[in-house]
């Protein structure tokens, strides 16, 4: 079967989509045991981004996730004693995560940026 017609995701992960999704499979095996709760997502997706995020962002998109199947959810026992949602990857999840690499893999093939790295910017360009 070609590449094409061969893939379980119905579309492409977006950008953010893949970042949260593993963001939950860092998480969800933390040494802390404290699993892939939202603000837990949120953290990694800072620490490894150097970006800020907004749990709202992060909740969203993990309810997206959820209702194409690619994360499920329960709820688990936090330390302050209340419960929390705890999110992980579905075995559809992982293989959208694998399309993913592998589409981009193949778009980067051939690519060199040495050239345009190296080249001096244009006026006016950035």
């Amino acid at each position: 079967m070609s590449p094409l017609h061969d893939k379980t995701s119905d579309a492409p992960l977006g950008t953010f989509e893949e970042q949260v999704l593993l963001a939950v499979l860092r998480t969800g095996h933390a040494p802390d045991g404290s699993g892939a709760y939202g603000m837990a997502v949120r953290r990694e997706l800072e620490a490894v981004t150097g970006r800020e995020v907004a749990i709202g962002a992060v909740y969203a998109t993990l309810d997206r996730l959820e209702a194409k199947g690619l994360v499920a959810s329960e709820r688990g026992e936090a330390a302050a004693g209340g419960s929390r949602r705890l999110f992980a990857v579905t075995p559809r999840g992982a293989r959208a995560l694998a399309d993913s690499r592998e589409m981009r893999e193949r778009l980067w093939l051939g690519v060199d940026l040495v050239p345009l790295l190296a080249a001096r910017p244009v006026r006016g360009g950035t």
